[in-house]
């Protein structure tokens, strides 16, 4: 018989496990994990436009995406054009941001994958007779190991030819040269750190799902189970 089990430690750690799932998602698909150093558009440009802005702007760059300023736009305000720059795999820029994408992918993945098990966490607490709690804690371990790898890596590429274009020709590998660093780096970052704490928390989890209060609820015939 299947017991509803609803603990706050347990929908506290899959409401985290599914937030830090979308979160690195979100961050490895963005194209915000360099701000390019400030351009100019061209005189030829400014005859163009109509209603455009003439200050500068930070073109960014991502691990397979770049945003860019679009010229001769007459007719519309919203000239910034964001979309993959490599068609392919092999057309990442640095072979390190191929690497970054291989273990921020996979680590995704394996978040994902436990998100969606968390979710059903209420109904199946064992699988083979291990707590899925203790199961998918040490998932996202795992899967936090590749973030960082993958974390590790990515300024190594900076040294491309494509960061340099972006940012200067004092950019080189773990040096930024003329731009900075986008909120979709430190997005990524936050993700990791929030994958470790999920992973210890998952621990609490189990422990809560488990205690005597529960088997005392269960003893009495109860399927839906809900405790502080």
């Amino acid at each position: 018989m299947c017991h509803v089990i609803v603990t706050c430690r347990s929908m506290l750690w899959t409401l985290l496990s599914i937030v830090v799932a979308f979160t690195e998602l979100i961050a490895f698909m963005s194209a915000d994990w360099l701000i390019g150093k400030a351009k100019l558009l061209s005189s030829e440009d400014m005859d163009n436009r109509t209603g455009g802005s003439q200050e500068p702007y930070h073109p960014t760059l991502g691990i397979y995406g770049r945003c860019t300023r679009i010229s001769h736009m007459q007719l519309s305000r919203r000239d910034t054009l964001c979309g993959p720059y490599a068609e392919n795999f092999n057309e990442i820029a640095s072979g390190f941001w191929q690497a970054t994408a291989i273990f921020l992918a996979v680590g995704i993945m394996i978040l994902c994958a436990v998100a969606f098990v968390s979710v059903f966490t209420m109904c199946v607490q064992s699988i083979m007779k291990k707590s899925i709690f203790n199961v998918c804690g040490l998932l996202q371990g795992i899967a936090g190991l590749f973030l960082i790898l993958g974390l590790i890596l990515y300024p190594a590429g900076w040294g491309c030819q494509k960061a340099i274009s972006y940012c200067g020709p004092y950019a080189s590998a773990y040096k930024l040269g003329d731009c900075s660093l986008g909120w979709a780096f430190y997005t990524a970052i936050g993700g990791t750190m929030l994958t470790f704490i999920c992973a210890v928390f998952s621990a609490q989890a189990e422990i809560a799902t488990s205690s005597d209060k529960v088997q005392e609820e269960i003893e009495e015939g109860k399927n839906l189970i809900c405790l502080l």
